[in-house]
């Protein structure tokens, strides 16, 4: 991978930061973080299959990702996936920035009280 700096990578889609915190839980395969994401995003993302593995190749290609022992990385199907310690910064710095916005919501009067 060439070098990026973090601040490259940022700010992430919605997809990606979903499924880096999906990780965060340890390895899993495609198909398991699809429904992840789904449940968490409750139906705010739109997701398909071919748009959740282009987001894991995309995710691999950028270092924040990688195969995780027990999984066939010939085979999609039965590939695994775990976060990597740059994916893991990368998640941190984009919670960071996210949490940055809310306050900045919070200061505006956007959110109501109490919702943080």
């Amino acid at each position: 991978m060439p070098f990026r700096s973090r601040a490259s990578l940022l700010p992430l889609t919605p997809l990606s930061f979903e499924i880096l915190l999906a990780l965060l839980d340890g390895p899993q395969h495609g198909y398991a973080l699809l429904q992840a994401v789904e449940a968490r995003a409750r139906g705010v993302l739109p997701l398909r299959t071919g748009t959740m593995y282009r987001a894991l190749a995309r995710l691999m290609d950028e270092g924040l990702i990688e195969d995780a022992p027990g999984g066939d990385a010939a085979d999609d199907r039965r590939r695994a996936y775990r976060i990597t310690p740059e994916g893991r910064a990368i998640a941190r710095a984009e919670a960071s920035r996210l949490a940055d916005q809310v306050a900045a919501a919070h200061a505006h009067r956007l959110l109501p009280r109490g919702r943080r």
